[in-house]
């Protein structure tokens, strides 16, 4: 086995070109075994890379589509609207109850929930459901659900094949309907040839993919508590004003209530410079771009890269360092402090809103003041639109917003105390795109038998060490 700290696994920031150049000249035998993350007992044994789909199955005898689950009409259960399914995302979680009063998808913990329907099959809205106390949940009639067969099939390779080109693809190419409400035909994905893989051989190749994705379940689970740090100490000092020698300082009145002495009522205009500083892409066809929109942001927070020639309209160009703001459909805030990568030029849709903070506030105070819930109820008000889900704001009404300061002593305190915390965060997030990206490389290379997992020996399955 090679020395893994002469032969490093891909840098974080590894284009994804780097990683399968990596790949193309490494044996993933040589890279799987034990590391600082995850800890496995394997006794692995490579194999010639070939082509192994000459035995294939009806992908609807393989599993079982739509099951059969009994739920009790009046009795409140998890619900997983379409909404909850970020692309990406290896799993998804109940975030809320609902009475079940008949119909929608039914599904249980393993399951694949696969959307039907148009953009969301596109942008990839394929996730496992998972419950610790693995209660049945039921969500959106715009879900296939795909189960593992008894016998036949594992629920969780169910998942990574459902994920892969094999199945996507003629799906999409499947859908019918009206434009913009195009849908998945069941039948022409049932039809669907699959490779015939058994049992034993799924179950290897589910557990190397899903060791990816525990590994970027465990880092997204530290960004959110950093994340979630962060606003709790903003929250303390700047909305409950319990900053550090609060008790010295005296409360005066003001329009928006008793505020401690010393601090101003401003307006965003006051404090930040909307950048618009526009882009055409396709003028730059061979450039690589790092692409700030709204779906990426939905799938893991990170920056697609993108050739110019792909990109089909004007964006803005992000020069420095900056905060994100979605201006449509404020009330799903989406806010974003943009990790530069200086190998690519950074671009961001126009539906978001490009502050640069003026002096002395910066990007550290600038993110959490906007990530804040008193901030996106605010933003939500000066919402415009004909219906719930294409409502905008207006960059002149986010620029008269009012907005409370504080002393320049304070936002010096906070960036102190929060800046290392979101140095962090963007570390974390660019470990789980180099994780994503190898995933997706490998992904097709063990379906189709390319990477020969059939001899492999693993003792225990993947587990994850949390640090």
């Amino acid at each position: 086995m090679k020395n893994k700290s002469q032969d490093p696994m891909p840098p974080p920031d590894a284009t994804s070109e780097e990683i399968g150049e990596f790949w193309d000249t490494h044996d993933l035998a040589d890279y799987w075994d034990e590391t600082h993350e995850v800890e496995f007992q394997v006794n692995l044994k490579p194999h010639k890379r070939e082509n192994k789909m000459r035995n294939t199955i009806r992908f609807g005898d393989f599993i079982e589509v739509n099951p059969r689950l009994q739920l009790e009409k009046g009795k409140e259960y998890p619900y997983i609207e379409m909404a909850d399914v970020n692309p990406g995302n290896g799993s998804v979680l109940p975030q809320k109850k609902r009475v079940y009063k008949g119909g929608g998808s039914r599904f249980q913990s393993g399951d694949t929930l696969f959307a039907r329907i148009t953009p969301c099959l596109e942008n990839g809205k394929i996730v496992r459901y998972k419950h610790i106390s693995n209660e049945p949940c039921f969500g959106s009639t715009e879900f296939f659900i795909f189960r593992g067969k008894p016998n036949v099939s594992d629920s969780t390779y169910v998942f990574y094949l459902a994920l892969s080109s094999i199945i996507r693809d003629p799906a999409v190419k499947s859908m019918t309907g009206a434009s913009g409400r195009q849908r998945a035909i069941l039948s022409s994905v049932e039809d669907i040839r699959v490779p015939a893989y058994s049992l034993a051989t799924q179950r290897k190749i589910a557990a190397i993919l899903s060791a990816y994705d525990d590994l970027i379940e465990n880092n997204t689970r530290r960004i959110k508590i950093l994340e979630d740090m962060a606003q709790t100490l903003y929250q303390e000092w700047f909305f409950h004003f319990r900053f550090p020698g609060h008790e010295k300082v005296p409360m005066v009145e003001s329009p928006l209530g008793p505020i401690p002495q010393g601090w101003e009522i401003l307006k965003y205009s006051d404090i930040v410079d909307l950048s618009r500083k526009g882009i055409n892409p396709t003028k730059f066809p061979d450039e690589t771009f790092a692409h700030f929109s709204i779906p990426a942001f939905d799938s893991g927070q990170m920056p697609s890269l993108e050739e110019g020639s792909s990109i089909r309209s004007s964006k803005y160009l992000i020069a420095e360092e900056c905060v994100l703001v979605s201006k449509l459909n404020p009330r799903i805030p989406r806010v974003w402090f943009p990790f530069l990568n200086t190998e690519h030029r950074a671009i961001t849709s126009t539906e978001f809103l490009t502050l640069k903070p003026k002096a002395p506030v910066d990007c550290v105070f600038l993110f959490n003041l906007c990530r804040s819930p008193e901030f996106s109820a605010e933003l939500a008000v000066r919402a415009l639109g004909t219906s719930g889900s294409h409502q905008r704001v207006k960059p002149n009404d986010f620029l008269s917003m009012p907005v409370l300061i504080p002393t320049e002593f304070l936002l010096s305190s906070f960036r102190e105390k929060v800046a290392s915390i979101l140095n962090v965060v963007n570390t974390l997030r660019l470990k789980n795109v180099n994780l994503r990206q190898t995933r997706d490389l490998l992904l097709p290379k063990l379906i189709s038998g390319e990477i020969d997992v059939s001899e492999l020996d693993i003792d225990t399955v993947p587990r994850i060490i949390q640090l």
